[in-house]
């Protein structure tokens, strides 16, 4: 996936992929790769990409998308039939689609006799179909692996999107678009990809998609999603910021987050998030806010506070920029002072069990540093949070981004108490992404770790208070033998299963240590990936997605509720959607 090139909607790329001949469909992976490759130049709406030195695929933007196959020209002697227009559209990143029209309601029916029908709504035959379609696709993916899932795979996945977004499933339709984003980070070896990230992506499609075609009532409503989310008046506002922090996607979008509260502690949002890279994702911080005629830039805000009359918010907390929101400068407060003094009051396992409970994963934490340690993914600092023994990771491992050069500083200020503001990790011991913290010599300032560097002349000189003694670790449940089969069918497919060794051994353990539930699954996992059956003539027939499908989803979805369970247990949280 190429981050120049203009966002190209699923409907186009499924269309010019799938007029492309069988000979031109084998070749299309090298296609893309060698067309990623090239040179990209922008003027204006238009986009070229210098094929050779005497011809180009050009890209005509409709805003800030391309939203027609006809946009996407080429100039070789066989266009439009030829391959690198489809090779345009799968390396260009993964946009969303312009709003469908209305879908079949999925409203019971009348009676006859005028009487409304009680029973609860049942899904649209077209919802349906389009479901199992998304369904395949993903499965088809799941069993290729990363590895596997060329150009041809994730264009029958978009096609699959693009029509369950025709039958009104917004959220089947988010989840596969965000399968192909990862696949293509994957495979075009992005630096933000995480295998942890596309395995949740393709859970969610999966389970989306497996569960539709049975549900009725508000599971079908929640099942459905919704194309955008809606913004509701939330009359006048006074808000005071809290931290601002930088992002950037696999998916080819970047920008920053500014996160505000309320005197009651509530949490709001206000985003800039636009297609680019890493500069973007650095600057967005000094552009002004999209919220009245206010001039604060991102990081001002951060820092300061704002009153916002005819306020529009979303389900989220996301703040609206209707034309008729009016928003001013107003004073903000220190961590330590009323109100934003409250969040922190909060017990942390409080905090957690409300996060886990689905509420926002924000942990406003006061906690003493301990040093770094080093894992298998960069550098964790060490902290004690009221006994706790914490680990904080970084939030974005991007070089563009200060958060791994601010982390490996602030382990040199070993001893210091600090408030912090972190995102909740879910596993077996505690674990948070660092966001935000105080100055380690100034506790009314503060850090934003992706955006604000640093120095070596901002750490302590004075003598720093001892370190809390060592806490003893316990023992952790061996989940990971299962989680690394998940992960490993994610990036390899079902042939790395079917040619794995140790299954047995790894179900013998599980079930050794009272994982009987994981050990069975790891074997139901391993059984599908190998079975393959035969015709009448003893012929081996095609492998069935299907079951293997749903065999790895059951494991991935056992394995995230273990997990949250286990998280819940080790910061003593009490939570309702964790299984005992």
């Amino acid at each position: 996936m190429s981050p120049d090139l203009p966002p190209v909607v699923p409907s186009v790329t499924a269309e010019l992929v799938g007029a492309l001949s069988p000979r031109l469909r084998k070749r299309l992976d090298a296609g893309v790769a060698k067309l990623a490759a090239r040179p990209v130049t922008r003027d204006g709406d238009t986009v070229r990409i210098a094929v050779d030195d005497d011809t180009d695929v050009t890209l005509r933007l409709s805003g800030t998308t391309v939203t027609s196959a006809d946009a996407i020209q080429c100039g070789c002697l066989l266009a439009p039939d030829c391959l690198h227009r489809a090779a345009a559209a799968s390396a260009a990143p993964v946009a969303e689609d312009a709003p469908p029209p209305p879908a079949a309601s999925d409203a019971p029916e009348a009676r006859q006799d005028g009487a409304p029908e009680t029973s609860a709504p049942q899904p649209h035959p077209e919802a349906i179909t389009a479901a199992r379609a998304v369904y395949d696709a993903a499965a088809a993916v799941l069993d290729a692996g990363t590895d596997g899932a060329g150009a041809v795979a994730q264009a029958e996945l978009l096609r699959a999107a693009h029509t369950a977004r025709l039958a009104g499933l917004h959220r089947a339709f988010a989840a596969a678009v965000s399968v192909v984003t990862e696949v293509r980070a994957a495979r075009s070896a992005d630096p933000g990809y995480r295998l942890a990230d596309l395995t949740r992506a393709l859970a969610e499609v999966l389970t989306v998609a497996h569960r539709l075609p049975h549900a009725t009532g508000a599971d079908l409503a929640e099942l459905r999603g919704t194309a955008r989310q809606p913004y509701r008046p939330d009359g006048s506002l006074r808000l005071y910021g809290l931290f601002s922090e930088p992002v950037l996607t696999a998916t080819g979008y970047a920008g920053a987050v500014t996160w505000t509260a309320d005197a009651d502690g509530r949490l709001y949002t206000v985003s800039d998030v636009a297609p680019g890279g890493p500069s973007r994702a650095t600057g967005a911080a000094n552009r002004t806010v999209r919220v009245g005629d206010t001039a604060l830039t991102h990081r001002e805000l951060s820092r300061a506070g704002l009153a916002v009359s005819g306020a529009t918010v979303s389900p989220t907390g996301r703040l609206g920029a209707g034309a008729g929101v009016r928003a001013v400068r107003a004073s903000g407060a220190a961590w330590r002072a009323e109100p934003l003094d409250r969040l922190w009051a909060v017990p942390a396992a409080e905090q957690v069990a409300r996060a886990l409970d689905g509420g926002r994963d924000l942990l406003f934490l006061e906690v003493t540093l301990r040093g770094a340690v080093r894992e298998t993914t960069g550098d964790c600092l060490l902290a004690d949070c009221a006994g706790l023994p914490l680990r904080l990771a970084t939030a974005h491992d991007d070089p563009a981004l200060p958060y791994r050069d601010n982390l490996r500083l602030l382990a040199a200020a070993g001893g210091r108490s600090l408030r912090i503001i972190a995102r909740l990790t879910p596993g077996q011991l505690p674990r948070a992404l660092l966001l935000a913290t105080e100055h380690p010599s100034d506790p009314d300032t503060r850090v934003d770790l992706g955006l604000d560097r640093l120095l070596h002349a901002d750490l302590p000189t004075g003598p720093l208070a001892p370190p809390p003694p060592p806490v003893p670790t316990t023992d952790e449940a061996p989940l990971h033998l299962l989680r690394r089969r998940v992960h490993q069918t994610v990036s390899g497919g079902r042939r790395v299963l079917a040619t794995a060794h140790g299954g047995t051994g790894d179900s013998t353990r599980l079930r050794r240590l009272g994982l009987s539930t994981a050990a069975d699954l790891l074997d139901h996992l391993h059984t599908t990936a190998t079975h393959r059956s035969r015709d009448a003539f003893g012929r081996l027939l095609p492998t069935n997605t299907h079951d293997f499908a749903e065999a790895w989803l059951a494991a991935a979805l056992y394995t995230d509720a273990v997990e949250r369970t286990l998280c819940a247990n080790a910061w003593g949280a009490t939570t309702t959607s964790a299984i005992s």
